[in-house]
C-alpha cells in the first residue's frame, strides 16, 4: 500500500504548458462555440499560450499560482515578470481574434505550495470592454454538492503528447466528496475540489488556471492531474468557494 501511495504522489503533475511543448486540449472534449465561454481567457507567456483563466472584473483575471511563477534553484516560489504575460480574451481561437491585453501585476496566494492555495490574480493594463464575447463570471457562492456536473474549458492536451487544437474545448465532469477524493488521490483538504471523469476524459497540460463552472459561477481553478491526463484518477482544482474571501480582498470585488 505504501508503494502504491508513493507512485500516486510522484505522478501528480500540474496542467501548465507552453505552445513550444505542445499545449493541446481538454481530454475528450468538444469544440466550444463563440460566446459559449465569454469569461475564458488564454494566458500567454512571451506570446505563447501557457494557461487558462477567468475574467472576474474588467481589470482582473483569476488563474492558478503555478501559472504565474516557478520554484527557483533554492526551492523558493518566484513570480514571473508580469511584462512577459498577456491575455487573449473574446476568442475561442488561441491564435487570433478578440483582444490582447498586457498584465501589469501578479498577485499569487501567499501560502501557495504543493498544489494547495493554487490561485492567483492578474491585473490588466487596460480594462476589458464587455460584450457578447467578453464577460465576467461570478465567484462561487455555495459549496457544490457531490455528484453535481461541472463544466471545464481550456486549450489543454487531448492526451499526453496529443494534437494541438486551435479552438477552445470543453467537457463535463462530476464533483467527488472530500472522503471519496481522499481515497483516490493523495490530498485530504477542503481547499481542493475533486472532479471525476471517465477514462480518456478530463483536464490536461495547457488547461492550468482555467475555470470549472457550476450554475453560471466559477467554482474551480485547474490545478493538477494524477496518473496522467485522462487517467482513472480525478482531477484536482483549487476550490473557489474556499478561497473566495482571499479573491475578493485582492480583486476589490
Amino acid at each position: 500500500m505504501a508503494k502504491f501511495a508513493f507512485l500516486v504522489i510522484v505522478s501528480v503533475v500540474s496542467l501548465i504548458s507552453t505552445e513550444g511543448t505542445s499545449a493541446t486540449r481538454v481530454v475528450g472534449g468538444e469544440t466550444a462555440t463563440e460566446s459559449q465561454f465569454p469569461y475564458q481567457i488564454s494566458l500567454r507567456r512571451n506570446g505563447l499560450h501557457s494557461c487558462g483563466g477567468s475574467i472576474i472584473t474588467k481589470n482582473v483575471v483569476l488563474t492558478a499560482a503555478h501559472c504565474v511563477g516557478y520554484d527557483d534553484d533554492d526551492g523558493n516560489y518566484t513570480l514571473h515578470d508580469p511584462k512577459t504575460l498577456t491575455i487573449r480574451a473574446g476568442s475561442i481561437d488561441r491564435f487570433m481574434g478578440g483582444v490582447l491585453v498586457r498584465v501589469v501585476e501578479i498577485i499569487a496566494h501567499e501560502n501557495y505550495g504543493n498544489f494547495l492555495n493554487d490561485v492567483a490574480l492578474l491585473r490588466l493594463e487596460d480594462p476589458l470592454i464587455f460584450s457578447k464575447l467578453i464577460q465576467p463570471i461570478p465567484l462561487a457562492s455555495i459549496e457544490v454538492p457531490p455528484g453535481e456536473n461541472i463544466v471545464i474549458s481550456g486549450w489543454g492536451r487531448l492526451e499526453h503528447g496529443g494534437d494541438i487544437p486551435r479552438y477552445l474545448q470543453w467537457n463535463t465532469l462530476s464533483v467527488l466528496s472530500r472522503s471519496d477524493c481522499k481515497d483516490r488521490i493523495p490530498y485530504d483538504t477542503d481547499a481542493i475540489i475533486c472532479l471525476d471523469h471517465d477514462v480518456d476524459n478530463g483536464a490536461c497540460h495547457g488547461d492550468s488556471g482555467g475555470p470549472a463552472t457550476y450554475n453560471g459561477e466559477v467554482v474551480g481553478v485547474a490545478g493538477f492531474v494524477t496518473g496522467g491526463c485522462g487517467s482513472s484518477y480525478p482531477d484536482g482544482y483549487a476550490k473557489v468557494y474556499y478561497h473566495v474571501d482571499w479573491i475578493k480582498k485582492h480583486s476589490n470585488l
